[in-house]
């Protein structure tokens, strides 16, 4: 891997369709090119200090799940070898080799689709005020991090600017039909499960993700990237204890450390320290060892990484 952080990307002769939180995305007609920066986001405030590798990891990660989900559904990859790439983009190998996928042009479903195992984060705070999570009833008396007695989906807004919304279901039927929803329900549901079952014959418990979709040809695929440590809670399954927070694999490092210093919420963002960058980078990297097996993993070459890994899952 490069030892160079990417923060932003500038291509002057091609279109810049979206620049997100993390991705910088670029418009190739009918195709895009997502590209996964080392930019860290935290309660919605891009931080000004990158994450070393932070964007290779994700992009190998979400190669990893497309490849074991695509008999679930359908995803928007193309290729993620960039000498299949157009040749306009030769130029800029440097930046795109080991972080970026080429992927169908989908239309976004507006709507957060997130699954959740085990009651954490947003959805605790909203239990213990009202004994449910977007509409969704659950038994009284459940302490932080229980196990759900089933997975539920509980969908949020996806808002450009602010916060996103946690939602009814009922809410998105009224927004997008009962049709779509139903389907997207079923699908995150049917995801959650077969990842969650693989985490877990790697000692990682999945306490809750969130996936995205788009219709493509008329049909729903999953787009964006998919079981991140930035779109999911990884917890080691050796360390769970009910009752309590738990020791992480993912994002939530960050804002733990985030919590404990006087800002309140908004841009700029604090730089973080040596020690919380290391350690991140240390979470990153481990899951992608764990999850997609320490041989899929070259240390020292994302490109590589990433055509081993399209050609063991044949994606």
């Amino acid at each position: 891997m490069t030892t160079e952080t990417l923060r932003i990307t500038s291509f002057p002769d091609i279109e810049l369709f979206k620049r997100g939180k993390v991705r910088d995305v670029y418009d190739l007609k009918d195709k895009l090119l997502v590209i996964s920066t080392d930019r860290i986001s935290c309660f919605d405030v891009v931080l000004p200090t990158c994450i070393p590798h932070k964007g290779e990891v994700l992009t190998s990660l979400s190669l990893f799940w497309f490849g074991l989900t695509k008999d679930v559904v359908p995803n928007h990859l193309i290729t993620a070898d960039i000498n299949n790439y157009p040749a306009e983009l030769s130029k800029y190998k440097d930046s795109v080799k080991g972080r970026s996928m080429l992927v169908k042009k989908a239309k976004p479903i507006p709507v957060e689709c997130i699954v959740r195992g085990y009651l954490s984060g947003s959805g605790w705070k909203e239990y213990q005020q009202s004994q449910s999570i977007c509409g969704i009833k659950l038994p009284a008396g459940l302490k932080e991090s229980d196990k759900l007695p089933e997975p539920i989906f509980t969908p949020s807004t996806k808002e450009d600017v602010g916060h996103d919304i946690n939602v009814s279901q009922d809410f998105v039927e009224k927004e997008l039909g009962k049709e779509i929803t139903s389907e997207l329900r079923r699908l995150s549901l049917a995801l959650y499960l077969k990842a969650s079952a693989y985490a877990e014959s790697k000692g990682i418990i999945i306490a809750d993700t969130k996936f995205e979709f788009g219709l493509y040809q008329d049909k729903i695929i999953l787009i964006d990237e998919v079981l991140t440590p930035d779109s999911s809670r990884f917890w080691p399954k050796d360390q769970y204890r009910p009752g309590q927070a738990q020791p992480s694999f993912d994002k939530q490092f960050v804002r733990d450390y985030l919590e404990t210093l006087d800002w309140n919420k908004t841009a700029p963002g604090p730089e973080l320290p040596k020690e919380i960058v290391e350690q991140t980078n240390s979470k990153y990297q481990t899951m992608l060892k764990l999850f997609s097996g320490e041989d899929a993993l070259c240390i020292n070459d994302a490109e590589e990484n990433l055509r081993y890994m399209t050609e063991k899952y044949e994606i």
